[in-house]
């Protein structure tokens, strides 16, 4: 069986589906036209993909019967276009969650103690000791969760290292389950954000959550608290966001927004990090060695069970 992969991957992934007898193209720069040129001249049986964008065109190109996400997220493949031509979707769920949990504290923390604005001071060679010695502190504050699915319940024991409180709404998510989770049950996305220092969101990408955090949500917001997004960009109306950075001072860290590249390298233009108060990273939430060699074992796990048996585990479309 031919697998191509399409992303930067695990050495020791590629290894593993080696040493099982498959044919591995690994090249982390296709994309568009370049990934259905080789989707064709592979005759790939299954694409490993990450950030790279799967369209209807490059499930057409060869003979693709497999679709791997080597990651939580879908978004990027076009699930419909696969499952009308039978080509199977599988996806990594909860492989990376302690990695965006660490980074979703990461922009807590820088958030609150402003360490990227100290850090940009230092190499211009400033000091304002003056200036950067005023926060809040994070102890004994509310930390709101939206979505509390595997990333979601990862940020609960580090919220509780930090001595805060912790209120949750996930649609899956009951009194008594919030309960067994040790946090306070909340009934809606505002309902959190009304009683919440900071708010972090953890939701997939679906019809229901896409712009789901919005200018309702942000009106509901505390002046001055936080807001980290390290799901995906498109559950946020950004223009709600920039109103509410400018207009109640909400201090917002995201690791996804629009317009960010789909390779490794680029340039953007997001008027979001034009605004003070405004922190961000390079989609990098799940990047750590440690997510990566999770990634790849589970995606190893699906490509071996579907050389077996002719059907893959987390398939996303049936």
């Amino acid at each position: 069986m031919n697998v191509l992969i399409a992303d930067k991957f695990s050495q020791n992934g590629l290894a593993r589906l080696e040493q099982a007898g498959f044919d591995v193209t690994a090249d982390n720069d296709l994309k568009d036209e370049s990934l259905n040129q080789a989707v064709a001249e592979t005759q790939a049986d299954v694409l490993v993909v990450r950030s790279t964008r799967v369209t209807a065109e490059t499930l057409e190109a060869g003979q693709l019967r497999l679709v791997v996400r080597a990651g939580a997220g879908y978004n990027t493949i076009d699930v419909e276009a696969a499952r009308k031509g039978g080509v199977y979707v599988s996806n990594c769920p909860g492989t990376n969650s302690v990695a965006v949990a660490e980074i979703a504290f990461g922009l807590v923390l820088s958030l609150d103690r402003r360490i990227s604005d100290n850090v940009a001071a230092l190499r211009k060679g400033l000091w304002n000791k003056r200036e950067f010695s005023k926060s809040r502190g994070l102890y004994g504050r509310t930390l709101g969760i939206v979505g509390v699915g595997s990333v979601g319940k990862e940020m609960i024991p580090r919220a509780r290292a930090f001595g805060m409180l912790v209120v949750g709404w996930s649609r899956s998510l009951t009194p008594a389950i919030a309960g067994e989770l040790g946090i306070e049950f909340k009934r809606s996305p505002v309902s959190v954000a009304a009683t919440s220092d900071v708010v972090s969101v953890h939701l997939a990408l679906n019809d229901g959550t896409r712009n789901m955090i919005n200018e309702e949500f942000f009106d509901a917001m505390r002046p001055g608290a936080f807001f980290i997004n390290t799901s995906r960009a498109e559950v946020v109306d950004e223009v709600a966001l920039g109103r509410a950075v400018q207009e109640k001072e909400i201090r917002a860290g995201l690791d996804v927004f629009d317009g960010e590249p789909s390779g490794g390298v680029g340039e953007i233009d997001s008027g979001l990090f034009k605004l003070d108060g405004v922190i961000g990273t390079h989609h990098i939430g799940a990047s750590t060695d440690q997510a990566q060699d999770a990634v790849a074992d589970e995606t190893c796990r699906i490509i071996v069970e579907f050389d077996k048996t002719g059907h893959p585990p987390n398939v996303v479309w049936e």
